[in-house]
C-alpha cells in the first residue's frame, strides 16, 4: 500500500451524528486533520443540520438527507478552497452538526421577589416559577454568537442567560399589565403567552434561538398578603354579616362554657353573647335591638359588706374570684356609685352572672 492510499484511508469518508444526548445542541465532527475524502457521504438526520466552516468562515448548509459532498453540492466551500484543479483532491473544513428539535425539561424562576403595585394591596413582593423549551432556529447566528470553537454546546451553557432574560422580562410584565393579585391564576395562560414573545424578541435575532413553549406555573405572594386574600374569600362567602355575627355568637357560647380557667367573667360575657343571639332570633328583633340589650360588664370599684363591715373598693375581677372562691355569696350586700343603697349581689345589675343556677338534682335510681 502506497503512501496515498494511507493517507486516503485516513481521510473521513462518512460524516454523521448520532444524537444520543437531550440537552446538546451543537455538536463537532471529529476529522483527521480537518481533511474530507471527496465524495464522502454526509448523513443528516431528522431535527439536524449540517454546517460547514472553513478557515475560519461560515460555508454551506444542508438540511436533513444523505448527500454525496462535491463541488455540485458545497458551492461556497469551493469558492473559498479555491481549487484550481478541480475537486479531486481531499478537502479541509470543520463540520458542525445543530439539533433544531426541541430541547425539553427546562426551568426558570425568579431567585429574587420582584415588586410589583397592586391596585387593592399597594407595593407586593411576589415570586414566580414555570418551564420552557429551547430550540436552535438560526445554525449560522448560533455558532457565531454562543458557540465559536467548542467541540460542543449544551442547554446548560445558556440556561444561565436565559434565565435572567426570562426573570427581567417577567418583572416588566407584572409592573405593566395592570392584573391584580387575586386575578394572576385566572390570567396564567395568557401571561405565559406574553412573556414568551417578550423573550423570544431578545434571543431570537441576537442568539438564533426561539422558545417554542413557556409556562408561568406558579405566582406566590408572601404569607401576609395570602391572608389578606384569605379574609376577603371568607368575607366573600359571609355575604350576611348578621347572619355572620349571630353564628360567631352561637359558637362562642359552648367555648366559653367548657373554658372553666377563664374565669367568671368570660363566662358573663359569654351569657352576655348568648342573650343577644336568643334576642337575634325572637320576631322583631333586630341587630341594633339585641346589642342593646346586652348588658355591659360592670366597671368601677365594688365595695361589699362583711361581718358587718364594708370592705372594698373591688375591681370586676377582684369580684369574680371572690365569687369563685366563696368569700362573696349570691345574697352578699354590694354597693357601687350611682347605686340608691345596698343589694343584694345576684340582684345587682351585671353580677347576677356570677352565680348561675345550680343544676337541679339527678333523677332517683330505681
Amino acid at each position: 500500500m502506497g503512501f496515498m492510499d494511507k493517507l486516503r484511508g485516513e481521510l473521513v469518508d462518512i460524516i454523521e451524528w448520532v444524537d444520543d444526548g437531550r440537552h446538546t445542541i451543537v455538536w463537532r465532527f471529529p476529522r483527521y486533520h480537518n481533511q474530507v475524502k471527496n465524495g464522502a457521504r454526509l448523513v443528516v438526520r431528522p431535527g439536524q443540520t449540517a454546517v460547514f466552516v472553513h478557515g475560519g468562515k461560515l460555508a454551506d448548509v444542508f438540511g436533513m438527507g444523505t448527500y454525496s459532498l462535491s463541488s455540485k453540492n458545497l458551492p461556497i466551500l469551493s469558492t473559498l478552497q479555491g481549487w484550481k484543479h478541480g475537486f479531486d483532491s481531499p478537502f479541509k473544513a470543520e463540520v458542525y452538526f445543530v439539533s433544531t428539535r426541541q430541547v425539553t425539561d427546562l426551568k426558570w424562576g425568579t431567585p429574587n421577589p420582584v415588586i410589583m403595585r397592586d391596585a387593592d394591596f399597594g407595593p407586593v413582593r411576589v415570586r414566580a416559577f414555570g418551564t420552557y423549551t429551547l430550540k436552535a432556529v438560526d445554525p449560522k447566528t448560533l455558532l457565531t454568537e454562543l458557540v465559536g470553537t467548542d467541540s460542543s454546546f449544551e442547554a446548560d451553557e445558556i440556561s444561565v442567560l436565559l434565565r435572567s432574560i426570562i426573570n427581567n422580562t417577567f418583572a416588566d410584565l407584572v409592573a405593566s399589565s395592570g392584573i391584580s393579585v387575586i386575578d394572576f391564576a385566572s390570567n396564567y395562560g395568557d401571561m405565559s403567552e406574553s412573556l414568551r414573545k417578550a423573550v423570544i424578541e431578545r434571543v431570537d435575532d441576537e442568539y438564533g434561538l426561539d422558545i417554542p413553549q413557556l409556562y408561568i406555573v406558579n405566582i406566590s405572594m408572601p404569607e401576609e398578603v395570602e391572608k389578606a386574600l384569605d379574609a376577603r374569600s371568607s368575607m366573600g362567602l359571609i355575604g350576611d354579616l348578621d347572619r355572620y355575627q349571630q353564628y360567631q355568637l352561637g359558637q362562642s357560647i359552648p367555648v366559653a362554657a367548657e373554658n372553666p380557667a377563664g374565669g367568671l367573667a368570660a363566662a358573663g360575657v359569654g351569657l352576655g353573647m348568648g342573650m343577644a343571639y336568643a334576642g337575634n332570633m325572637m320576631p322583631g328583633g333586630g341587630r341594633s335591638g339585641a346589642i342593646a340589650q346586652v348588658p355591659p360588664i360592670p366597671a368601677g370599684a365594688w365595695h361589699i359588706v362583711e361581718h358587718g363591715q364594708s370592705v372594698g373598693p373591688f375591681t370586676w375581677a377582684q369580684l369574680s374570684a371572690a365569687a369563685a372562691s366563696g368569700r362573696m355569696g349570691p345574697n352578699t350586700l354590694v354597693w357601687t356609685a350611682g347605686m340608691e343603697g345596698w343589694v343584694p349581689a345576684h340582684r345587682a345589675v351585671g353580677l347576677g352572672t356570677l352565680f348561675p343556677p345550680a343544676p337541679p338534682p339527678p333523677p332517683s335510681q330505681v
